[in-house]
């Protein structure tokens, strides 16, 4: 994530390669048209415009309550209740949580078997180092709130106070996936994206429910040597926000650029993203005649022209409301609140990004997408609303 100025423009289209060797599933990207022919015509329902501050993620706990819960930059994680904010919150660590710029609470997790064991993760740079922390919590089941002891995962300095990265989320193999930037400055001056012995730069990959204070999954690429075993993928700059969707379990990446390119990556085990060699499908470091031999390349990519800065990577919709948007991945944009989208089908991210458009003009800051536990979307504005996405028709 990124804070800078905004205009408008309709967003770069771009022809998705493959990289022999590398696990995809086959087809091709499809026009943004329903089977009437209509484009997906949105509408952002306001459920929340005040008592939020600095909101930066929303999710479901998958417990059947209904509940959404926002984090908060500041430390905070607040509860949607019938699309009422409650006053109390349900987590508070803003005494633990160094929060500004891109530093704060960044990411929360519930376990998959949540609404039994009351476990949740979350992730945030501490007071008073800046250093990037994962760790876990407890809810207590009779007052509902969650109880202060810690148990910390992983703790990792940062060199420079952005590209914290700092999105978690449970896969659909029941790992925990944490993503992690390249630790700041301009241009990844240490080189730690393409390090395999350095974690920053890198979606990682952990089980939580084994070992002390993690495991390490048995099919992590470099388990059996050549890098930490923790990684899952390598390449990356600032992966700020990733999802998994719900039909083929692809785990799609917003990975924010430097000056010039945003990418969407669909990340394979192994693959290895590019940064610093490459910012999107474009030569970075060196300016040209990259080799990007081996390299996993974009899926999608759009250019910094007319104010936009800062991708926010989002969701593909499995939601019932919006027909139009079925096998749609809606993506947006911080700096312009642009949301767009490019549809894939059956989880395929092979051949043309025909149809990446602009499906609307929000005028938001839009710090994150978030989903509800029937796989409806939602926008979070870091200025402090959510808004629920439905049909504009």
């Amino acid at each position: 994530m990124r804070m800078a100025g905004s205009q408008l423009a309709p967003v770069v289209l771009l022809v998705v390669v493959l990289i022999a060797g590398m696990t995809s599933v086959e087809g091709q990207a499809q026009p943004l048209t329903d089977q009437d022919g209509h484009r997906p015509a949105l509408a952002l329902r306001p459920i929340v415009t005040a008592g939020l501050v600095q909101p930066l993620y929303l999710t479901h706990a998958g417990d059947g309550s209904g509940r959404l819960f926002v984090v908060e930059q500041g430390g905070r994680i607040r509860v949607l209740a019938h699309e009422l904010l409650q006053p109390a919150p349900f987590l508070d660590l803003s005494d633990r949580v160094l929060a500004g710029g891109e530093r704060g609470l960044l990411g929360l997790a519930f376990h998959p078997d949540f609404a039994r064991n009351g476990r949740l993760f979350v992730s945030y740079t501490r007071q008073p180092d800046g250093a990037t922390v994962v760790a876990e919590y407890r809810r207590d089941s009779k007052i509902d709130q969650v109880g202060r002891q810690e148990r910390v995962l992983m703790a990792l300095a940062q060199p420079f106070a952005n590209h914290n990265g700092g999105m978690i989320a449970f896969g659909p193999d029941g790992a925990l996936y944490i993503g992690r930037g390249d630790g700041g400055g301009r241009g990844d001056p240490d080189h730690r994206a393409q390090n395999p012995d350095d974690l920053l730069g890198k979606i990682l990959r952990l089980e939580v429910d084994g070992g002390e204070p993690y495991a390490i999954p048995v099919d992590n690429p470099y388990v059996s040597g050549g890098g930490r075993p923790e990684i899952y993928a390598i390449g990356f700059r600032n992966p700020w926000r990733f999802s998994f969707d719900r039909k083929s379990g692809v785990l799609w990446v917003g990975d924010v650029g430097q000056h010039a390119w945003e990418e969407v990556d669909a990340v394979v085990r192994g693959g290895n993203y590019g940064w610093r060699l490459m910012e999107g499908r474009h030569c970075f470091l060196p300016k040209t005649d990259c080799d990007g031999s081996g390299l996993q390349l974009p899926v999608l990519e759009y250019g910094h022209e007319a104010g936009r800065c800062s991708i926010t990577g989002g969701y593909v919709y499995r939601g019932q409301i919006q027909a139009a948007l079925k096998d749609v991945y809606v993506y947006g944009d911080y700096c312009t609140g642009e949301i767009m989208g490019a549809r894939v089908e059956g989880g395929a991210y092979s051949g043309v990004a025909e149809g990446a458009q602009v499906l609307f003009r929000s005028g938001l800051r839009i710090s994150s997408f978030g989903e509800d536990q029937e796989g409806e979307l939602y926008v979070v504005d870091h200025g402090g609303g959510i808004y629920r996405v439905e049909s504009g028709r």
